[in-house]
This record gives C-alpha cells, structure tokens and sequence, in this order.
C-alpha cells in the first residue's frame, strides 16, 4: 500500500463508454441479467461479451480496474523526457498494485493471462462463469469482450503501385504532392527553412519498409554509416515480421502513411523530422492485444526482447490510421499519450456517405483524441469522411479535415502507390505538428495549445448539417489543415543552431555525421548532416551538450553550450579521422564447441557482417578505431544458443575478440541449455490411449510454469503437458508461443506432434528421490505416428521439485522431431521459449533442460 500517494483520477474512460455507446445504439441501456451479481460493486458487463458467452463457450475479454493512475504531476513536466517518465513511473505503479489480486486470483484457478499498464487492464479468456465471479470483486470496474479493428479501409478504385517518381531527382525535396502543397507545408520549408528537424514521428500501423529510398534516411535506427539499431526504434508484437527484429510491412498501409508523414522528394509534409514505428495490426486488422502493446511502446521504447523501457525515447507525435466501431478502450491510452506531452492524431474513419451524421468511429470519435478528415484536391469533403457527432461521447467530430483523396506515397517494394481515405488525411496532420514544434519547440509536448494553434490556422468551411457552426463543424471540424497559417501564429522564441562539420586534416564536408543535443532537463534533439555537412537545429532556449559522431571519425563534442531565445549561434566543428585494424576470434556454442554458420556483426559501423567457419573462427579486414557493439547470431536451427551481445572497443591495433554465445531466454527469464542424459523409466500407467486423448495427472509435488506452481496438469496423447486445460484436438503443432483465444498455452511441450497411442504404447509417470528433492517424470513409451510416419517416439518431461527446472528426454525419435513443437509457454501466449519447430534435431540420448526465470 503507497499511502503518500496522491488519490487515483477515475478518467471517463472507454469502462463507461463501450457500455454508453452500445446503449446509444440500441436506443436503451440494456439491463442486467438475472445471472448478474445484485452486489453494488458489480462491475458492468459488456454486451457483447454476454452474448458470446451465453451457450457455455469461451471468449476472451478485458478485466478492467477501477483504479486508475493520476496523470496530473505529469503533465506539470517541463520537458518530453520528464513527461514521459512522469506518466511511465505513475502508469506502472498504479498497475502494479491495483492488479496484483486480481492476478493472485487468476493464478489460483489457473487461469492464463496479460497485464497491461497503460490502459490498466488484464486481458484473460473464460466463460459465463468466469465473467460473473470477475464482475462480484470489488476491484473491477468494466469487463469487456475482446475487439479487432480494422486499418482504415482504403478508398480508391485507381491504386497503382508505381516502380519510380516522375518527379522525383537525387537531391533536395522536389515538386510536392498535391495534399502537401494544399495545406501549405511547402510555403513553411521555404519561408521558415523549416522541414521538421529534431522531431520524432511514430505511427501504429501494418508495420513501415525502413530501407524505402524515400524513408530510409529518416529512420531514427539509421546510424548514419550503413548500419541499423532497431532496438528502440522499432517494435512489433504481432509477431509477423520474425524473430530478426528488422522492420517490416505485410499491408503496406504503414509504409504509406510513414510517407506522407516523412517522404522524401516531396512526398512528406516534414521530410526532415526522424520516425519510428510500432506495428500494432497484424495485417489489414488490428487486434486489442497488438494495439495495447503498441500503445504501451510508445510511451516507452523498449530493446528487442520487450524489456528495458526507455521512456526518454518516446516520439513527440504518433499517427493512428485505423479504428472501427464505437467501443474501444484506446480512450484510456490516449489520456496517457496526451499527459506525456506525445501529440496524437487518429482517422475519423471512411464509413461516410457524404450526407449521413454520426458516421465518425472510436478511437478517431472520442472527445480526448484529435481525429481527422478527408477532402479532395478540388475541395470537396470526400464521400468517404465520417461526419460527427460522436456516437460514443457526443463530441464534435472530427477535429480538422486534411488531404486525403488520390494521395501518393511510399509502398513496400521501394515502391510508391495512390490511396484515398482517412487514412491518409491524418498523417498530413502528424507531419504539420512536427513542422509546427520544429519552428516552434517551445511547444513541444503542449497538446491544449498545438491542437489551439492548429484551430486556429485551419481555413473554415461552413457545413452544418450535421451540427455546429462555420467555425466548428461536424463535417469538417475546425475546417482545411493550413500549418503555415498554424505556424504564423505560432510563439517565435527558438534559438537557431547551425554549422558544418568537416574533415579536420582534408577540410572536406562529412554528411551523415549525427548531431545530438541533448538538453539539461534530459530531452534529446537529434538532426544528420547534409551531404554538404551542414546541420541546423531549432532549440528551446537553455543549455545542451553537443555530440557529432559518425563512422571513422572520432567524435566529437562541445558541452555547456547555452543559448537563448531567438539567438542564431554557428555551431562548427572539425572531426579527426581514425585508423583501422583488423577484428577476428573465434565463437563457441553455449556447450563450449565450435559454432559454425553463426553471423558476426560489427553494431554501430557499416562494415558487413561476416560468417564463422566450420572452426567458429571469423574475421574483419578493416574496422575503423572506436568503440562498437559486437553481436553474434547462431544459424538455424538455433536450439538453445542465444544471440550474443557485447562490446568491441577497436584501438591502436588488431582486436582479437573469442565469444561464448549465451543459453537463450524468453522474456521471462527462463532459460534453456543441454544437459547430461539420465533416463527415468515410468512405473505407473496413466489411462490413456488412442488418438487425440487426454488424462489428469495429480502432481506430487508443485510444479511451477512461468512463475505458476500447479498441483495437476492434463498429459495428452500428442505430446503435451498442458496445465490450463486438456486442449484436445492440438494434433496441429504450431511455433511457440501461439496467439489467439485458441492458442495451445500454459504448456510443456516435449514432443508435440500428430501421435497416437495403440497397444505397444502407453503413457505412464513415476516419482524418485525425497521430499525436497523429488523429480516427476512423464513417459511417452514407444508413441505411433498418426499419419504413417515409420517408427515410434519414447521420450519424457521430468519435473524438479529442488530446482523447478524442467527437463526433455529423448531415448528414440523416429524422425528426430522433423514434424514436432519442443519448448514450453507461458499461460496468457505471449512468451514462449521454442527449441525447436519441425527441424530434424533430436538425436537419440537427446536431453534439453529449461531452467525457469524469475516470473
């Protein structure tokens, strides 16, 4: 209990609106069911979710508290960083105490689930039952079924993906794009030179192709020399770019909208603003679990593995082209963003018909989000544009209306396509606010004032049939996006920092060469040089420290450097050129052998990475002096190597550097590595036989997953040992973990295949050593192949009661698991540690133990 915390702000958030709205539209508030606790802290239940539950089937849902973080010391921050870590520390502890017994309780009852902080909620599967105990605990404020939103549906009957730009040429910023041009983005780079410099873009969307010509060089993982560090900079819990950690785009929508936020060649309304990107729609959909992760992202970066938040790194401005219906909880991430000082904009959607009212939807409809329109280059509001006012809140509906008819942009390909839609009206609006805070950073993180200034700016249009006035409309909201007029208007105060950087022996001008400031208060402004080496930055007054770093050259710095408002300081600067020497050693396995195949790159340099051996050795020709990370990856099949990770510091002469590779790990901490064979042979039959069956098993000591301790657990004939559930009909193996409400989680899998048991197999468990040290196996003796395969499988999962460590076993594959799933995951599918996935790798005498983490 934190008693010195101050009192918890109940914001009006998506709790009562999905509830609200689904009355609105229904035209009653339904009433509750008779199954429905009386108790007064009865939670409210969603509709919807009644309805899924109603014949005795699972859904899965949202179990929302009640207790919800006050944001208000955050929002008194003077800076982004400070914001942002404001809202982080306060997000999280809310979350932490409110949700811990609520967890405690669905541990017990060995229910799987996830926890988000940001929205405060747990995200669980269950049935009619489970809904009415969550709704009687006093803790819980709402529970809500689960929703899939869509990528703001394109409209346009003439998409063409082109291979080439006829206007576009190798240098400067060509001929802008008609929406560019129409809300005067390119009368600001010309009369205020100003292109976005120092601001950081995100979008949630399909994912953005990085390396796209038009897009490559603004990336914030872009070291500037040819490499890339993604960690931070880009994050997908979909799953469906790989386990490489490098972007991608499945859709093309991301992409598309990345463009028209940061395009190059005239494409982009702040073409030299940096971006980064969380993918929070597995495709053409979005699902509450990927949006919730996304969102939490934003607010603070993580490394590749999901850890290490660095809420320092948060963009100043994220772009949401999606939405759908009129229920969602994004209200309560929104409220998150906007404390942090992180400037949202959201589509109204594209369910208009260019007359009908109240056609906006949720997340872009609700009163805390800045959503946005469409119009055509002739003016025209697009048929397409949802009108207001809210059906979820009543608000006026949309915010501002920007170009979103027959917009060209990047696509996937390194190609550009031609879209219409909200979706591509919104990112010209998270483009202009970067114009806007880059010529004006003293309004950096203010979102009451930007969303005034941006108002203010927007040319009226007068259409109220849908409610309102010629000022603010439910059809085109404050009116047409001008951020010149915006920018006008806006507090000219910055001070202007600018100079070259050159080759302090030849005088010749370096591009690409980072410049970073960074402030007292922790915010850092990041701009690269053009390839004529100059550089210019707009900066709050106050005092920073100066870093230029770029591959080959010492770095170099000027601290202290203070500057005051509206003053024009010449920040110049000669870097020194560095030898280079030769980089070799030798890699070795997680056992100690030599690892073959496994790639070696030099992190923070362009060098290419190189491969080792049969012997594990590898070797760099050249690498230039200076301090580098060192990261190695093992080649399929990966089994319980990990990626190594260190440092390499290149001085005044060749670098011999041997690496051990780790054990792997999941995000929990568990761990896995091979270990000496010690078969344990079964003595008890277990009842089970045939195909597709599954028996209780009683433990007889706790066994713990995933910081779980269970005194049972279901043992089917396919090769699982399940602890939610018996999950028949799992004979289709899946990659670890599995997604989705019938994903195959909370499990250990030794062998998970297509198996049958006939008469000479059997199941069977036996129990050695004493109280304190006993182990539990589970043997699958000589199991069948379902689908002919020749041959049988005998193998085990052993349980120890000491260590908590779970051990596989192999005394004979038939097909050294070609066909099968080996690993274990977690009880909500969103952690998994996978050995293996249909790769030929066990051999007989195989033994692989997982040593489990502190979850």
């Amino acid at each position: 209990m934190h008693l010195s915390r101050p009192p918890r702000r109940r914001s009006a958030a998506w709790v009562a609106a999905a509830f609200t709205a689904t009355a609105l539209i229904s035209g009653a508030i339904p009433a509750v069911a008779a199954d429905t606790p009386s108790a007064a802290a009865s939670a409210t239940i969603d509709p919807s979710l009644r309805g899924a539950v109603a014949q005795g089937g699972d859904a899965t849902f949202f179990v929302v508290l009640k207790d919800q973080a006050d944001l208000s010391g955050a929002k008194k921050q003077k800076t982004h960083a400070a914001r942002a870590k404001a809202a982080f520390k306060e997000l999280r502890a809310t979350a932490a105490d409110s949700q811990a017994s609520l967890k405690s309780f669905l541990d017990k009852k060995k229910i799987g689930h996830q926890d988000y902080w940001i929205a405060n909620a747990i995200q669980v599967t269950g049935d009619q039952a489970l809904v009415n105990e969550l709704a009687k605990r006093a803790d819980v404020a709402s529970i809500v079924k689960e929703q899939h939103y869509k990528l703001d549906d394109i409209e346009t009957a003439d998409s063409k993906i082109t291979a080439s730009r006829t206007d576009s040429s190798a240098n400067g910023d060509d001929t802008p794009e008609w929406g560019v041009a129409d809300i005067n983005a390119d009368d600001v780079w010309n009369q205020y030179d100003d292109r976005g410099e120092g601001i950081v873009i995100a979008n949630v969307d399909s994912g953005v192709q990085y390396n796209h010509p038009d897009l490559v060089a603004q990336y914030r993982g872009n070291n500037g020399d040819g490499s890339f560090t993604h960690d931070y900079n880009w994050y997908d819990p979909t799953g469906q770019c790989g386990t490489s950690g490098v972007p991608c785009d499945n859709n093309g929508h991301g992409t598309h909208t990345m463009g028209t936020m940061v395009g190059k060649h005239g494409i982009g309304v702040a073409p030299n603003a940096k971006w980064i990107a969380a993918k929070g729609c597995e495709s053409s959909s979005c699902s509450d679990e990927s949006l919730l992760a996304a969102g939490q992202w934003i607010l603070a970066p993580t490394d590749h593995n999901g850890q290490n938040p660095r809420p320092d790194l948060a963009p100043n401005i994220v772009n949401n082209s999606w939405g759908g219906g009129d229920t969602t909880f994004y209200q309560d991430i929104v409220e998150a963003w906007n404390a942090a000082g992180i400037f949202e904009a959201f589509a109204a959607g594209n369910d208009g018909d260019g007359k009908t009212c109240s056609t906006a939807h949720a997340p872009g409809s609700q009163a805390p989000s800045y959503g946005v329109g469409a119009y055509d280059s002739t003016g025209t509001i697009a048929s397409f544009s949802g009108f207001g006012p809210s059906l979820v809140d009543g608000s006026m509906k949309p915010n501002i209306s920007a170009p979103g008819v027959k917009v060209e942009s990047t696509w996937p390909g390194s190609s550009y396509n031609t879209e219409s839609g909200t979706s591509m009206a919104t990112p010209h609006v998270a483009g202009a606010v970067a114009l806007l805070w880059s010529a004006a950073p003293s309004l950096i993180g203010n979102i009451d004032e930007t969303r005034k200034l941006l108002n203010e700016g927007a040319r009226n249009v007068d259409d109220t049939h849908c409610g309102g006035t010629a000022d603010m409309n439910n059809v085109w909201g404050e009116g047409k996006l001008d951020i010149l007029a915006s920018v006008d208007l806006a507090p000219h105060t910055a001070a202007i920092v600018a100079g070259k950087v050159t080759d302090k022996a030849t005088g010749a001008a370096l591009g690409n060469i980072t410049v970073k400031a960074t402030g007292t208060g922790g915010d850092v402004r990041t701009v690269t040089t053009s390839s004529d080496g100059t550089y210019k930055l707009p900066l709050p007054a106050g005092t920073y420290d100066f870093a230029f770093s770029g591959y080959g050259y010492a770095n170099g710095s000027a601290t202290g450097v203070t500057v005051t408002e509206n003053q024009a300081l010449t920040q110049d600067i000669a870097l020194t050129a560095v030898a280079s020497h030769k980089v070799g050693g030798t890699v070795l396995d997680v056992t100690g052998k030599a690892l073959a195949g496994a790639t070696v790159e030099v992190t923070g340099s362009p060098v290419a990475a190189v491969t080792t051996d049969a012997k594990g050795a590898y070797s760099f020709a050249k690498v230039a002096e200076g301090s580098y990370g060192l990261t190695v990856k093992p080649a399929a099949p990966v089994l319980c190597n990990g990626v190594y990770t260190g440092t390499a510091t290149v001085a005044s002469a060749d670098l011999t550097k041997d690496v051990q590779v780790p054990a792997r790990t999941d995000n929990s901490g568990d761990s896995c590595a091979p270990a000496a064979y010690s078969w344990i042979a079964g003595t008890k039959k277990v009842s089970l036989t045939g195909d597709e069956d599954s028996a209780t098993v009683s433990l007889p000591f706790p066994a713990k997953l995933y910081g779980v301790s269970y005194s049972s657990a279901s043992v089917t004939t396919d090769g699982l040992v399940n602890f939610l559930s018996s999950r028949v009909g799992d004979y289709s193996n899946t990659a670890l973990p599995t997604t989705g409400a019938n994903g195959v989680k909370g499990i250990v899998a030794p062998l998970w295949d297509d198996l049958t048991l006939d008469k000479k197999s059997s199941v069977q468990t036996a129990t050695t050593g004493t109280a304190g040290s006993r182990k539990f196996a589970i043997v699958w003796n000589n199991a069948a192949y379902a689908d002919g395969t020749s041959g049988r499988a005998t193998f085990e999962a052993v349980f120890d009661e000491a260590t908590g460590a779970v051990t596989l076993q192999y005394q004979s594959v038939a097909d050294k698991g070609a066909g099968a799933t080996v690993g274990i995951a977690n009880q909500s599918g969103t952690d998994a540690l996978q050995y293996s996935f249909n790769q030929s790798v066990i051999a007989d005498g195989t033994t692989v133990r997982f040593t489990q983490g502190a979850k």
